[in-house]
């Protein structure tokens, strides 16, 4: 039947048969929801938002949802993915069933080679969370955010900075579920991409990937820019230990083979491995999924994925393996390491793990029965970049692009960023062809447009002075200090060669000393433009930890940080609060041994190349003296507070953007400022700008009374004293 009376209304939890029609509202499209009028969600038994069986020449599932007023009794409306996944056309029948739905263990989806590239599954996750599917189903992106227990999806903004726009247009098919039967996606189901169906024993044991040969399916070595050694080293290995066993067993040493792969995040450890794997089964299994299972979930999963690289031979590999094994091991992670000993120690198997923190690592990973080789990968210099976007962008149309300035804007890019930073310049081109109309192509400008939104995963921006347009051209005055700079900083990075023929070590650091608010950081930031250097900041004592060797520890993570992104400056702001004179504190004396730290990274025996210490302090005479020796921070530059020509260009520059008054003079006003720093300087345009806004909240400009008013409320902030202090301490230098 096509409809029913109410009269004549079917016992609960029955079928019913009613029209299907297109679902047009914009809140259901394509996120499996069927509209039932609520006579028919009361005949079969259901509650809204329970999931419903729908046959036509196809059998699939939906969330059932309540119908808008006026829709029809007999009527199910379904938007254009669900027809297509019953098999339906609009105004056909369609068979509607209660239907058990169990939560999903695990799914596996289909997709398009970006979205399978960019996306990872715990996106993947939040984006299908609440969806009820069946194998062969095409399922979007798009969140439910229907019903109860549904929040609004904080996935949308995940995939939009992962894929762009087209997330909102991108379509998967399931290829697997678990259970079998109508599941629906779980916060704590494992979601990830795959070709063929899993099966349920399986993924019911274990979150693990087995990939065939299959050269079309991974990266090509060639495109491993600036990591070849690696792979033809890691070919070597694998040739050795799975194809020629025999040799190494006539010179008495064992076939077993175990590597970890080390580097940056996004730097390309899985893509390699896959790359020199593509003629060998690979058995891949992600560390941070598996870790964050219960312990002897955690156990079964690895014992699954041993289990089967032991009966079909081939590579193990565990990517991010310090989040399954970290430091502070428990005990189930003896019996993973167990497994994966066991794995080794099988002929025809190789085991290789991948991780961005090796010093985070359980140490017995290292043993020379599991992990006995190590390769490492590091950040990819300029002309590594350059090559990597060659590769990226050789398929695009494009014109006039100049990828060396690229390259060289790009420093502590690996090439996740570089693959992001390509496909935010692809959202600019196709936004300006549909609006154009033209055929897309890429330009230098969509590029370098790019650069403002993508930053490096290889430092967080906690970690970054924000890095901006302005350059030391830019800097009024300060001329004395520019060239000081410039010479200490910019021209050892710039230009190592002369250095070298010259037969000089460049200077190891700087101190810039002055006092507050005369533009000590803002230089820094014109600094770091000038020289598109990779920047990491630290403030005043931000270094200092309660735990014992934590501060330590830290000083040498952030130089290992500037080290990989190299060329890079380390800037200490309030430097005096980080290494005070040693000796005079009370605090267990964690001061001392940060101290005692930044002098061995500065001087030690690793040396740093292409790194630059810029520290920054209105106390030098507190900074311990042995940072400021030859060798370590041996040129100190001091910031003069402004005299009326710098305060004049101070002004000038802040003015441009504020609408001054034809009777506001400038030059006077500079002249008139004696004591003020830069900061007090636009400090006093700003509050003359809300003296304006105060005056009239329509005010066109600001005049001169409302710069008069405005130094009533700013008031100088240097210091006579400390000022003379100052030049006494430059005096001595």
């Amino acid at each position: 039947m096509t409809g029913f009376d109410v009269a004549d209304r079917p016992t609960p939890r029955q079928q019913l048969t009613l029209t299907a029609r297109l679902n047009t509202s914009a809140l259901d499209s394509r996120r499996g929801v069927v509209r039932l009028h609520p006579e028919a969600i009361a005949a079969l038994g259901i509650r809204e938002w329970d999931a419903v069986s729908l046959t036509g020449s196809r059998t699939t599932a939906a969330v059932a949802g309540v119908a808008p007023d006026g829709t029809p009794v007999g009527t199910a409306l379904l938007d254009d993915v669900t027809l297509s996944n019953a098999g339906l056309r609009e105004n056909t029948t369609v068979l509607v069933a209660p239907v058990t739905v169990y939560g999903a263990r695990s799914v596996t989806v289909r997709g398009s080679n970006l979205a399978t590239r960019s996306i990872s599954s715990a996106t993947l996750r939040q984006a299908l969370l609440g969806k009820v599917m069946t194998v062969g189903d095409t399922v979007s992106l798009l969140p439910r955010e229907l019903g109860p227990d549904i929040p609004t999806s904080a996935a949308s903004s995940a995939l939009a900075s992962a894929v762009g726009i087209t997330w909102t247009s991108e379509l998967l098919t399931v290829t697997g579920v678990d259970p079998a039967g109508p599941v629906s996606v779980q916060p704590n189901s494992v979601v990830s991409w795959g070709d063929t169906i899993t099966p349920p024993t399986q993924a019911a044991s274990g979150q693990y990937v087995v990939i065939t040969p299959d050269k079309s399916a991974t990266v090509n070595i060639d495109d491993l820019k600036g990591s070849h050694a690696q792979a033809s080293r890691l070919t070597e290995w694998l040739k050795l230990a799975l194809d020629q066993p025999e040799l190494l067993q006539t010179l008495g040493a064992k076939p077993n083979l175990g590597v970890l792969v080390s580097g940056p995040a996004g730097v390309g450890k899985a893509a390699l491995v896959r790359a020199v794997c593509a003629d060998r089964r690979l058995v891949e299994l992600d560390g941070p999924e598996v870790g964050a299972l219960r312990a002897e979930d955690r156990l079964k999963s690895v014992a699954s994925a041993v289990a089967s690289v032991r009966d079909g031979g081939g590579v193990l590999l565990i990517t991010d393996v310090d989040a399954l094994l970290p430091t502070a091991a428990d005990p189930v992670s003896t019996l993973i390491l167990t497994e994966l000993r066991n794995a080794v120690a099988t002929p025809g198997v190789a085991f290789v793990a991948t991780s961005q923190r090796p010093d985070d690592l359980d140490p017995r990973l290292r043993a020379p029965d599991l992990c006995d080789r190590e390769l490492g990968l590091s950040l990819p210099d300029g002309a590594v970049r350059k090559q990597l976007l060659e590769v990226l962008l050789r398929d695009v149309p494009a014109e006039d692009l100049n990828l060396d300035e690229i390259s060289e804007r790009t420093p502590g890019f690996v090439v996740a960023d570089l693959a992001a930073l390509v496909r935010e310049a692809a959202l600019r081109a196709a936004a300006r062809a549909s609006e154009d109309e033209k055929p897309p192509t890429l330009t230098q400008d969509d590029l370098t447009g790019a650069l403002s939104v993508i930053r490096p995963l290889s430092r967080s921006a906690s970690e970054e002075v924000a890095v901006g347009s302005v350059t030391l051209d830019d800097v009024g005055d300060m001329v004395e200090t520019k060239q000081a700079l410039t010479e200490a900083v910019l021209w050892p990075l710039q230009h190592p060669e002369t250095f070298e023929r010259l037969g000089v070590d460049p200077p190891r650091g700087v101190l810039l000393y002055g006092p507050p608010g005369c533009g000590k950081t803002f230089i820094v930031r014109a600094l770091a433009s000038s020289g598109r250097l990779s920047v990491h900041a630290v403030k005043g004592a931000e270094l200092m930890d309660k735990w014992v060797g934590a501060s330590e520890k830290a000083v040498r993570d952030l130089f290992r940080r500037a080290r990989d992104s190299a060329p890079s400056l380390i800037f200490l702001d309030e430097l005096d609060a980080l290494a005070p004179r040693r000796g005079q504190s009370f605090d267990s004396g964690v001061t001392d041994r940060v101290v005692a730290a930044l002098l061995t990274e500065l001087d030690g025996i690793e040396p740093l190349r292409n790194v630059v210490v810029l520290g920054a302090t209105n106390r030098p005479d507190l900074i311990d003296p042995a940072l400021l020796r030859p060798g370590r921070l041996e040129k100190l530059v001091f910031v003069e507070p402004p005299d009326a020509a710098a305060r004049r260009d101070i002004l000038r520059t802040a003015g441009k953007a504020v609408p001054l008054s034809d009777d506001v003079n400038l030059d006077a006003l500079a002249d008139d400022l004696d004591g003020y720093s830069a900061a007090d300087c636009v400090a006093l345009l700003r509050e003359a700008a809300l003296t304006a806004m105060r005056r009239s909240i329509d005010a066109a400009d600001v005049t001169a009374a409302d710069v008069a008013k405005a130094r009533e409320n700013v008031r100088p902030s240097l210091d006579p004293v400390q000022v003379e202090a100052l030049r006494a301490f430059s005096a001595t230098r």
